[in-house]
């Protein structure tokens, strides 16, 4: 496989780069880039074959889109597909905190969460300013999810589905967007989300990896169905199929437990006996579903972009595959990338 692989979205037509240009990292998430090194990213990933970008307001208070907007400038927009978010609304206030979360130095703006139908229309004009442009080609409600909400999320959800998104489907009749769906965490509430509205691609983040195959059920089956695009985020679990069972390794944005780190010893082990490192097989798995129009990867430096274009291109033994099955490790009815 190469990065430059396309797959395209049945629904909407467009074409997604196998790897997508995760845009997280340059809103200055868990570190400090300078415009010049944002630039610099953004054009090895395009060197790399890469044409699917993704950001979102929220990814550093509009730094990242900001930043992404800038670097894009230079290509042609008919060669790329673009995508951001909505459901928050970015203001101005003085003293605003430099940080937020894991995001630093960011700009001195209040993120305010707004699933409302204006809401959704101001976000939208707020991108296009920050980014440059006159049109999206792929826009996600962002985060309505309980991850984000906890308690507050079902009345949110709510919201989502009677309110913003009717907002996208006046944007996307309006041709300013051609594909639009949901940016969430959680398998059942993706499958709500698609069940309840008229979406063309969905973003989901961190269900669909070596560790978790519930999307197999129910979700991926009614994408297939419906032409619904999906674009995963997360394959590395937010880091232990990456670094593997380390001291300290992530699941899900918190320390591993050690049930997570006793199965990714396993999945380490067999991949270790035919030479071939975790995250290669994690990347590698995740983008082998056909529902699965692009994996999107945000790096934290040139090396690690470089590294991550490696691994997806390397190449994989198919009795590898065959001994994940044999020990459980991945299900019958995952699909394995073609040889």
């Amino acid at each position: 496989m190469l990065v430059s692989d396309t797959k395209v979205n049945a629904r909407s037509g467009l074409t997604f780069t196998a790897l997508g240009y995760g845009g997280a990292p340059i809103g200055n998430y868990n570190g400090v880039f300078s415009d010049a090194d944002a630039q610099d990213m953004v054009s090895q990933a395009w060197d790399q074959g890469i044409r699917y970008f993704d950001t979102a307001p929220g990814y550093g208070n509009g730094l990242s889109e900001h930043r992404l907007g800038q670097a894009l400038r230079r290509h042609d927009r008919k060669e790329l597909v673009l995508s951001t978010k909505v459901g928050r609304v970015l203001t101005p206030m003085l003293d605003a905190a430099s940080t937020n979360g894991q995001y630093l130095d960011i700009p001195p703006l209040v993120a305010g969460y707004d699933y409302s139908y204006d809401g959704v229309m101001r976000a939208v004009e707020q991108s296009m300013q920050r980014m440059l442009t006159d049109h999206f080609d792929v826009l996600f409600i962002h985060d309505c999810d309980r991850y984000t909400h906890g308690s507050a999320a079902p009345e949110l959800f709510h919201q989502a589905i009677v309110s913003a998104f009717p907002a996208l489907e006046s944007l996307r009749e309006q041709q300013v967007v051609k594909a639009i769906g949901f940016g969430i965490n959680e398998t059942d509430l993706m499958i709500e989300a698609i069940k309840s509205t008229d979406v063309d691609v969905c973003l989901l983040a961190g269900r669909y990896t070596l560790l978790e195959q519930e999307p197999l059920d129910e979700l991926f089956p009614i994408c297939e169905q419906q032409g619904v695009g999906i674009v995963l985020g997360g394959v590395y679990n937010s880091g232990v199929l990456a670094t593997g069972p380390i001291s300290g390794a992530r699941f899900n944005y918190a320390p591993a437990d050690a049930n997570i780190l006793a199965r990714a010893r396993q999945l380490q082990d067999v991949c270790r006996r035919h030479d071939v490192p975790l995250a290669a097989v994690a990347l590698q798995f995740a983008y082998a579903h056909p529902v699965v129009v692009s994996a999107c990867i945000g790096a934290r430096d040139e090396k690690q972009q470089t590294r991550n274009a490696e691994l997806f291109e390397s190449s994989v033994p198919g009795e590898l595959w065959d001994d994940l099955r044999a020990a459980n490790l991945i299900r019958s009815d995952a699909p394995i990338p073609q040889s």
